[in-house]
């Protein structure tokens, strides 16, 4: 069948194939904790799965910036932490050494230059990726990962780019089988729920909920992808969205939870909404958020 403009249409084209043709690069942030190596495990997975690349870019901020006592007076702190910064990155490059060790695809690595901000630094390199990997922020640990505490957040909000944020705790090989996504009739989450396409694989059961609005509305989108979900209007939003977005999700067994980041900077601070602040506090399972 061939459409006006005598290209043909092709019907009922398998996920993979969608897939194979609209996510082809994975960023993941990579800094010298072990939590990394889940974030890029998993990115390998879907890099496999969809024919993509990954890259295991390091950006953490140097330890003198995270240092917040006086410095001494002889200068002795700086010679220590240029001897620290430099046991992270090495042992970051080694974590990615035994990644790569692992087989296809390797992740290639890449650094920041010390002349660049982790958060511009990272953003840029996002903006010629389709999809990042970062890690839940950690407050009993805020220097280990050395990024500021709204990094997930200023990264989906500045970069405009899908971002898949793995919990600080727990493995997880894989996503997309069951997928709960979080529907509002509003950019980010439309935004959202198209970079989610890629990442189903086929025979995946998904749900829709939402609050204060028909899920149902994204239903023909849907179909027109093959997906036949299910749906659930939760009734009003009574501001406490985030905390039953992640209650639904483990009713329903999700490995993976889709919804917009609702966020804006104001006076350069970085203002989320309720259900993404709470989302990003207490997740217990990967979250793909977009912007």
């Amino acid at each position: 069948m061939a459409s006006a403009s005598g290209k043909p249409v092709h019907r009922g084209m398998g996920l993979k194939e969608v897939s194979m043709n609209s996510l082809a690069s994975i960023l993941v942030h990579v800094d010298a904790l072990p939590r990394s190596r889940t974030r890029l495990e998993l990115a390998r997975t879907l890099a496999r799965r969809l024919d993509a690349t990954v890259t295991a870019l390091y950006a953490v901020m140097p330890s003198v910036l995270q240092f917040t006592a006086p410095f001494p007076e002889s200068g002795s702190l700086i010679p220590e932490t240029l001897r620290l910064d430099q046991q992270r990155r090495d042992e970051a490059r080694a974590l990615v050494d035994e990644v790569q060790a692992a087989g296809d695809p390797r992740p290639r690595w890449a650094e920041l230059s010390p002349l660049q901000g982790v958060l511009p630094g990272f953003v840029r390199e996002a903006l010629c990726q389709d999809l990042a990997v970062l890690g839940q922020y950690d407050p009993a640990d805020p220097i280990g990962a050395g990024v500021p505490a709204d990094f997930v957040e200023s990264v989906v909000v500045d970069s405009g780019k899908p971002v898949l944020v793995l919990p600080r705790m727990g493995r997880f090989g894989d996503v997309g089988l069951r997928v709960l996504i979080a529907w509002k009739p509003a950019r980010e989450a439309a935004q959202a729920l198209s970079a989610a396409l890629p990442l189903l694989q086929p025979g995946a059961q998904v749900r829709v909920v939402g609050w204060g609005c028909d899920p149902t509305e994204v239903r023909p989108l849907l179909l027109r992808h093959g997906i036949d979900a299910t749906y659930s209007h939760e009734g009003p939003d009574t501001g406490h969205v985030g905390a039953s977005m992640l209650s639904r999700a483990a009713d329903f067994g999700a490995d993976l939870l889709v919804m917009g980041c609702y966020g804006h900077a104001r006076a350069r601070e970085l203002v989320l909404g309720g259900a993404t602040h709470a989302v990003l506090g207490a997740m217990t399972l990967p979250v793909l958020m977009a912007h």
